[in-house]
């Protein structure tokens, strides 16, 4: 008899898949929730990481392949590579119902080619070249078996005390929320069911970024008009650009658990927003509520996560343990459940993996992608343009090829650390990852340079120094790398202090004293604060974690063969008494610039207001001038449109690329304005002596904000309107908006 029933059970699931062609996605969706038990239900909500070695999985459970075969396991993480995923796709059809399974990866920046740490992608402030990059990486993943990127991370931060700031695109909502777009589109391309295209995933909701005192996993502690109209716009932006998955945030939101927020989850992303993906704990968030001191146990935690609207679990095991029980009971409705488990078979079905369980694990495929030349030439133009030339005193950059040139630090020769934090690592990334001294190798010829490294990263040993100086004194030149290792900034990596770690500093201060000229190439995932090796420096690079194509990027920038046009998507600080410090703040009725007291004014007795490096700044190897500013009107009402111009012209004596900033001012409204935000730019590229005009259009949108009862409106009044090449160097005009 139990023979006889699994064989009708196998055609009556099979004639499902089989009716595809004539059946809406929803409606086979609603055919294969018909045939499962509560238990089989719980299972599509379970998570598991894969521990996957070639002799199989190494979990505490033991028994994980057993699990899949039986069909407990909805999701798997942390496993990669068509012929992992096929073995235990196969493994999961051996279950009673036969459902795919879903297979996801930390696919941050880049999968088989590393590109650069997302921070430093905001860094170039150019969408086109940053949805290529999430392009490339699903292409790679995808051709590797995998479905699904826990990324993009949309995270607004103001504080570089939390590592997870090199996972995200800085410290404006305007901003972050273009870039968070790029990168959906980019994992998606074409749309789920594509074979180079994977889930992307939005993370972290919500206000993770707002961790308490920079710590990492901390308590997020804001208004509900703080959190609508500064973190929740990224998510939003997101979720509009066709996001599929969304995750939700380690911390308590006004002291409730993002994982067990039915605000975050249900009022606002699936009912005000409809979304109609599902929605995965971080790892082990639900069960950690019992941390939180919000829920006695897991099956408490089951309960609050699945009624706040977390879909699935991700290892935590709380689902797949008590959510049968907690329907049969009455503790919750079958509705919930049900409505979450709609959620991922919808994507399973969208993915096609019901009518090819391995569609994904084509060995073809990813032979083709493993080593795509193409892929590593996006990825060096990406690392390109993502460098920030911050200091250049007396042209002493670009270098030229006939000088010598002393390459001195830590990081010259580093290789696994130009990777940077969240990166995948491969057997051959020895040979694969481009570090500096190899990049300027390839530049000039090795009689050319002279190497020493100076000194650790992080210890006391100040040994090395006198090669250095000795190889400072015979060059033209000195290129010094400093900056901070790749774990040293990411997750569970926050950091008090942001200064140069171990005696950097004081190799820096040794090399400057022999008098020869010093390029200052800082390695982070993160502003650091850098005042005293600057002040050694003629020129300071910004080079963050750029990749695979690391030491080529950085190469061509020093060389002159790119002219570097990276803008900063974070404030710099002066000192960490500064933080958070960021450009679009509020006034106050005693503001420090423009007070009429001098000393009873909103500031510091020991350090200016202003940050070391403000937001959106960023130099060129040419100049850019700015002329004849204007606007089309000077008073405009309800919705016309108001046309803001300005002459960008390169003043300078080599072609450069310029970000053309506008940011605007609300001068009065129900709350308190910002200072600034930004509301548009563009990037233009201009020969020596070439002018063009740069036009923006502003509507009565741009103006909208949310008040105190979070109406989202414009009130109308006057507002200043800037253009300039940064947040602080603007010129203003005003205007005058009425209803």
């Amino acid at each position: 008899m139990m023979k006889y029933f699994s064989i009708v059970l196998f055609l009556i699931v099979h004639a499902v898949c089989l009716s595809a062609q004539k059946k809406t996605i929803e409606q086979r969706v609603d055919s294969v929730l018909k045939l499962m038990t509560l238990e089989e239900k719980a299972v599509q909500l379970n998570q598991y990481s894969g521990d996957w070695a070639f002799t199989g999985p190494i979990t505490a459970d033991n028994d994980k392949i057993g699990q899949i075969k039986r069909g407990l396991v909805g999701s798997i993480l942390n496993v990669t590579g068509v012929k992992h995923t096929r073995e235990l796709q196969q493994y999961a059809l051996q279950s009673r119902l036969k459902i795919p399974l879903l297979f996801g990866q930390d696919v941050i920046h880049g999968f088989r080619t590393a590109f650069p740490i997302p921070l430093a992608e905001a860094a170039s402030w150019d969408l086109e070249a940053i949805e290529r990059s999430a392009r490339i990486a699903a292409i790679e993943t995808s051709a590797a078996g995998v479905h699904w990127t826990f990324a993009p991370m949309v995270d607004i931060s103001r504080d570089p005390r939390w590592g997870r700031v090199m996972e995200g695109a800085g410290e404006d909502t305007y901003l972050g929320s273009l870039i968070a777009k790029a990168r959906v589109k980019g994992f998606q391309g074409k749309g789920l069911g594509n074979t180079d295209a994977v889930m992307a995933c939005v993370k972290h909701f919500a206000a993770y970024g707002a961790a308490t005192g920079g710590r990492d996993y901390n308590s997020a502690d804001m208004s509900l008009r703080m959190l609508w109209e500064t973190y929740l716009p990224p998510f939003l932006a997101a979720k509009e650009a066709g996001a599929a998955t969304f995750m939700n945030a380690f911390n308590d939101l006004n002291g409730i658990p993002a994982t067990g927020n039915r605000y975050l989850q249900r009022e606002i992303l699936k009912g005000k927003w409809k979304f109609n993906g599902f929605v995965v704990s971080d790892w082990g968030s639900v069960g950690e509520m019992i941390s939180h001191g919000f829920a006695k146990d897991t099956m408490e935690t089951a309960q609050i996560a699945i009624n706040a609207g977390s879909d699935m679990d991700m290892e935590s095991r709380s689902y797949i343990k008590h959510l049968p029980q907690l329907v049969r009971s009455a503790k919750i409705k079958l509705e919930m459940v049900d409505d979450a488990v709609r959620r991922i078979l919808r994507k399973k079905f969208e993915l096609g993996l019901f009518d090819d369980p391995f569609k994904f694990s084509n060995e073809q495929r990813q032979q083709q992608q493993w080593n795509n030349p193409q892929h590593l030439v996006a990825a060096r133009d990406m690392a390109k343009k993502s460098i920030v030339l911050l200091k250049n005193q007396n042209q002493t950059l670009p270098l030229k090829k006939n000088q010598k040139i002393a390459l001195i630090g830590p990081f010259v020769k580093a290789v696994k650390d130009n990777l940077g934090y969240w990166s995948m690592e491969w057997d051959d990334d020895s040979s694969r990852i481009v570090p500096l001294w190899k990049g300027m190798m390839n530049k000039v010829n090795s009689n050319q340079l002279l190497y020493a490294k100076g000194c650790n990263i992080n210890d006391t040993v100040t040994s090395g120094f006198a090669e250095a100086i000795a190889a400072a004194q015979q060059s033209d030149i000195v290129v010094i790398t400093v900056g901070e290792a790749r774990d040293m900034s990411g997750e569970a990596k926050s950091r008090s202090s942001l200064q140069l770690p171990g005696v950097q500093n004081q190799l820096i201060a040794a090399i400057a004293a022999t008098g020869k000229p010093v390029v200052l190439l800082i390695h982070a995932g993160r502003p650091l604060i850098f005042d005293k090796a600057a002040a050694h420096a003629s020129s300071v690079v910004y080079t963050w974690w750029l990749g695979t194509e690391a030491g080529n990027a950085i190469a061509d920038v020093l060389y002159g063969d790119y002219n570097p046009s990276g803008k900063l998507p974070m404030t710099f600080p002066r000192a960490e008494g500064q933080i958070p410090v960021y450009y679009n703040y509020y006034n106050t009725g005693r503001p420090a610039e423009g007070g009429n007291n001098d000393y009873y004014i909103s500031s510091y007795i020991d350090l200016p207001n202003g940050p070391a490096y403000t937001f959106g700044y960023g130099l060129s190897y040419t100049s850019f001038s700015y002329t004849n500013f204007q606007l089309s009107a000077a008073s405009l009402k309800g919705n016309q449109i108001l046309t803001a111009s300005v002459t960008l012209t390169n003043t300078g004596t080599v072609k450069g690329k310029e970000t053309v900033q506008l940011y605007i001012r609300d001068m009065m409204g129900k709350v308190v304005r910002p200072v600034k935000e930004l509301k548009g730019f563009q990037q233009s590229e201009l020969l020596p002596g070439e002018s063009k005009i740069i036009s923006f259009k502003i509507t009565a949108n741009d103006l909208r904000f949310y008040d105190d009862q979070l109406n989202y409106n414009w009130e109308p009044g006057a507002f200043e309107i800037m253009i300039g090449g940064n947040s602080k160097d603007v010129q203003t005009l005003s205007v005058n908006w009425v209803k």
